[in-house]
């Protein structure tokens, strides 16, 4: 399976608890953090949520 880089990008300072819990649920803890995280579907969806406040890379 595929692996992704995923970087924090935007605050989630003002954002929904929603996106807040998203954020915190892919392991980003502030702003240029980045993570790997295998390419599943749930992961990819909880990506999509929070796309405006990430970028995403192939690994």
């Amino acid at each position: 399976m595929a692996k992704v880089k995923v970087t924090q990008v935007k605050s989630v300072i003002d954002r929904s608890k929603r996106q807040k819990a998203t954020i915190q649920a892919l392991g980003l803890r502030k702003i240029n953090h980045t993570v790997e995280h295998e390419a599943t579907p749930q992961i990819l969806g909880m990506i999509a949520k929070v796309s405006h406040l990430v970028k995403v890379e192939e690994a």
